[in-house]
């Protein structure tokens, strides 16, 4: 679960990002976050994996509170939570395969263990055919593909998607949220952020909007209001 309570965020300039946002995620929900650029999204993002700690408020994540987490913490964290960004973020001079295994060494996973869960992840998001060839190989939506495995290979309870679409035409946009509303099958909550407004409508699902930092809209089976 996912859960913030009465969240503010004030940057040292004096720029309020979020103001007084509370909201709560369950288990397993596919919700898509919207809004204009500046509303208060990526903020948010970056508090639920402490990149950013709120000013005022607390931040509930699994039963954890993480709204004061130590450093030490924060990998720990970000095991329970996989990340995928509009610009893929991929290592160019790792193959698909060592990408994705990348994410697993650096985390302290045997060898024995990272030959096992790679693969698997690999055939999950319909890219390990591809396993031996490296980022500039391969079209956009193979590439965003990759990261989505990347931040699968920890097996985390919860995906935030951020704009994983806003470099893709229509036909790979489909297929990546056709891929995330695969994983959120397989019971892991997923967050989409996106401007997508025709992607966001055709789910049929939770839709939650900013405005100005603060939560406008919230509606289990919503729709791109803005």
């Amino acid at each position: 679960m996912i859960e913030l309570r009465n969240i503010t965020k004030i940057y040292p300039n004096g720029t309020v990002a979020v103001k007084n946002v509370s909201l709560r995620i369950k288990p397993g929900e596919f919700v898509s976050l919207v809004g204009r650029s500046g509303t208060g999204k990526t903020t948010l993002v970056k508090m639920l994996v402490a990149e950013e700690r709120p000013t005022k408020g607390r931040i509930i994540l699994g039963g954890w509170d993480i709204t004061r987490i130590k450093t030490a913490h924060v990998p720990l964290l970000r095991r329970q939570i996989g990340v995928v960004f509009q610009d893929f973020k991929l290592l160019e001079r790792k193959t698909v395969y060592e990408n994705v295994a990348f994410a697993l060494e650096v985390a302290g996973y045997l060898q024995k263990q990272i030959n096992e869960i790679v693969p698997q992840i690999l055939k999950l998001v319909g890219i390990y055919d591809k396993k031996d060839v490296f980022p500039d190989e391969l079209s956009g939506g193979q590439q965003q593909r990759v990261s989505i495995a990347r931040a699968l290979a920890h097996r985390p309870k919860i995906l935030i998607a951020d704009e994983p679409t806003g470099n893709l035409d229509s036909v790979n946009t489909r297929e990546i949220i056709d891929l995330l509303e695969k994983i959120n099958k397989f019971k892991t909550t997923v967050m989409l952020v996106t401007h997508n407004r025709e992607v966001v409508n055709s789910l049929k699902k939770r839709v939650i909007a900013m405005e100005d930092g603060r939560i406008v809209y919230d509606k289990p089976r919503g729709r791109y209001i803005l």
